[in-house]
């Protein structure tokens, strides 16, 4: 296809390639990176478009759409699959073997291309001894297939090649093609799972006991209501019986589904003199379904996984994300609300989704981790992408990074490069300086990565 339209999942990015490409074999993508008459520069591999930023732009360049989805193999404590399998189709496949990731990443729809390259999220799990391990999903890809920006097959990368496999886990796809990967596994275990809501202040003052208590935490965020309600789980094998999957079906209904459908409903069609009375009504209700309803000792970590639909609809939703130190993280969540209720007296805007929080291990797995330095929690702003969300962006965008906020590149919208560097220091340098030797001749850099890494300089996108 040439010369066609191409929005991410979302459907708030759009850019214009001249080519798109369905990619179903190596040998495929060496003969489009070879050619680059038929398939002009910047090339960009995308799986589902999930990402909330620019990463996958390649306007007046050429989009590989990742059509390689197999399985290849399955052992006690690997999997590896192509690029283009998605991250719930191998989890159900894993589920056969008695297995499971060991980050069950909300997100299903991530493939496993993106996965091995690019920044992911989830409140991570403690052992049974309640010692964390790495914070994000490439962190556990021991091994990578690659096509170089030339169009040749390099060799695998793996775990022997630390130093290469650690740029390559935060490439975002800027050092070559990733066409296959392994990443460890471990048998699947029952997971407890509840829910408990705290006022901010009862949060602050009890948050150096909560950090105590091994439990994943993921934070549902409520600044107008001043309150928090957590989700705590752990791996619970004292356990017995056939597992509750009702639980987390009907919390992924209300997150997914119902909750982004009721506040897109209600940001088109409420006025503005009740709109926002309806979203906290909602809230409330949020928080009670939570607490009330939504409790186990005997769940499964992968239903977590949430499979979206294929095409956006009227249930879909968009967000941000931003990493902050664990320990200063309950006065920088304060000053968060402040900045939220401020910027609604002055620009009369709020996200009209709740926003949420992951506690997230210390990671050193991947040059640009967001928790490189130690254990992080986010605040992550959610909204359906009602007017007034963008200008909103640029506002959080500049208070993260005036609280010692650290971005994702492919789920931070609208990140500059002086916020990247002053939250990377060194580490972006060195990528930058890592990600020239690969791909000198900028075949595979869009406009996006060129902003971040080498302004002043000019590329086709």
């Amino acid at each position: 296809m040439a010369n066609v339209k191409v929005k991410n999942w979302f459907g708030d990015i759009e850019q214009h390639p001249k080519v798109v490409v369905q990619a179903e074999s190596v040998n495929e993508l060496v003969d489009i990176l070879k050619d680059q008459e038929t398939y002009p520069c910047p090339v960009r591999a995308i799986g589902s478009n999930h990402s909330t930023a620019r990463c996958g732009v390649a306007d007046e360049g050429t989009v590989i759409k990742m059509k390689m989805n197999r399985v290849l193999s399955i052992s006690e404590d690997t999997v590896t699959a192509e690029a283009g399998a998605l991250y719930i189709d191998v989890a159900e496949e894993l589920r056969k073997h008695g297995l499971q990731f060991y980050v069950n990443t909300e997100i299903g729809n991530l493939s496993i291309g993106s996965a091995a390259c690019a920044g992911t999220k989830n409140a991570s799990m403690p052992d049974e001894k309640g010692s964390y391990e790495w914070g994000q999903v490439g962190s556990y890809v021991t091994s990578v297939k690659m096509v170089d920006p030339s169009g040749k097959v390099l060799p695998p990368v793996d775990e022997n090649q630390a130093d290469l496999l650690e740029c390559i886990r935060s490439s975002y796809g800027t050092f070559g093609i990733i066409y296959e990967a392994t990443l460890r596994v471990r048998p699947i275990q029952p997971m407890a799972v509840r829910y408990q809501t705290f006022t901010l202040e009862e949060f602050k003052e009890k948050f150096q006991d909560l950090k105590k208590g091994h439990e994943s935490m993921m934070l549902f965020i409520f600044p107008f209501d001043n309150r928090i309600t957590i989700e705590f789980r752990r791996y619970n094998s004292g356990a017995r019986g056939r597992p509750n999957r009702r639980v987390w079906w009907l919390r992924n209904l209300l997150w997914k589904t119902v909750g982004p459908l009721l506040c897109h409903e209600i940001a088109k069609r409420a006025p503005l003199a009740i709109r926002y009375r309806l979203i906290d009504r909602f809230n409330f209700a949020l928080r009670f379904a939570l607490v009330y309803f939504l409790r186990s000792a005997n769940t499964v970590a992968p239903d977590q996984i949430i499979r979206y639909p294929e095409v956006s609809n009227a249930s879909r939703y968009t967000f941000s994300f931003c990493a902050f130190p664990e320990d200063n993280f309950p006065s920088v969540l304060e000053e968060y609300f402040q900045f939220c209720k401020d910027y609604y007296k002055t620009c009369g805007y709020r996200p009209n989704m709740p926003d949420v929080s992951y506690r997230i291990a210390a990671d050193k797995k991947s040059l640009l981790s967001y928790s490189f330095e130690g254990p992080v929690m986010t605040i992550d702003p959610v909204s359906t992408g009602n007017q007034g969300w963008d200008k909103f962006l640029e506002a959080y965008n500049k208070f993260c990074s005036e609280h010692g906020g650290v971005p994702m590149l492919n789920q931070t919208p609208g990140v500059t490069r002086p916020q990247a560097e002053k939250a990377f220091k060194e580490r972006f340098t060195k990528f930058a300086e890592q990600r020239r030797k690969y791909d000198p001749n900028n075949r595979l850099l869009n406009r996006y990565f060129q902003d971040l890494l080498m302004p002043g300089t000019n590329t086709n996108s």
